[in-house]
């Protein structure tokens, strides 16, 4: 019998981030289960130099780009209604979901 779930939710929007989580949330609190959570994980961010000039001739200046990703974990008690309570959350398009099941 399964009786904990780990999700881990990664986004690069914090508000995509947060409905889901909100949802997640919810779901336990009507099924009655125990939460552990939301745990923010540390930001990891992306970061791209580019020379502006393709050719290299003229002044060396560069482009700077990044791009952060926003991380949760959450431990959650389980129950069979709770399980198929997850099934159904909408999930934007630009967040990841990783369900590990926890004996």
């Amino acid at each position: 019998m399964v009786s904990k779930a780990r999700i881990k939710i990664v986004s690069n929007e914090l508000s995509d981030l947060q409905s889901v989580v909100d949802q997640i949330l919810k779901i336990a609190k009507e099924n009655g289960v125990k939460v552990s959570g939301p745990i923010p994980l540390p930001r990891k961010v992306l970061r791209v130099t580019t020379q502006k000039n393709p050719s290299g001739q003229g002044t060396i200046t560069w482009d700077k780009w990044e791009l952060r990703f926003y991380r949760r974990l959450i431990y959650l008690g389980l129950n069979d209604k709770a399980l198929r309570a997850l099934t159904t959350i909408k999930i934007p398009p630009n967040v990841l979901i990783s369900l590990d099941l926890i004996s």
